[in-house]
């Protein structure tokens, strides 16, 4: 586990935000999420963020994203512009779960 010169963890951040549309409310929910993915792309510390359809008929849809450090993360999440954000996407979900972690191991397939 690398730490930075001031002694804090340099480890990168994932984040997973899964959360349950209501019925009907998929379009709506992406027309918010691209402001929100816009406005994420050009935050500091920002890697990649990825958005996941249910495979199913559970209308849960996952949002991951990864982080040069966790202070990164929590700088946007805590700016105003994150919080204008998403306060309009709370119309469209109904349950909402939200997970932060460090990899601590990773396994890589191999390509043919």
């Amino acid at each position: 586990m690398g730490t930075n010169h001031q002694g804090q963890s340099a480890e990168k951040l994932n984040v997973v935000f899964a959360v349950r549309v209501i019925e009907g409310g998929e379009q709506g929910f992406l027309d918010l999420y691209e402001q929100l993915r816009k406005s994420v792309a050009g935050t500091p510390g920002h890697i990649v963020e990825r958005l996941g359809a249910p495979a199913d008929d559970s209308r849960q849809w996952v949002i991951t994203s990864e982080w040069e450090s966790a202070e990164a993360f929590f700088a946007w999440q805590q700016s105003e512009e994150h919080q204008e954000l998403v306060a309009p996407l709370r119309e469209f979900v109904d349950q909402r779960q939200s997970l932060r972690f460090r990899v601590v191991k990773e396994t890589k397939g191999v390509s043919s």
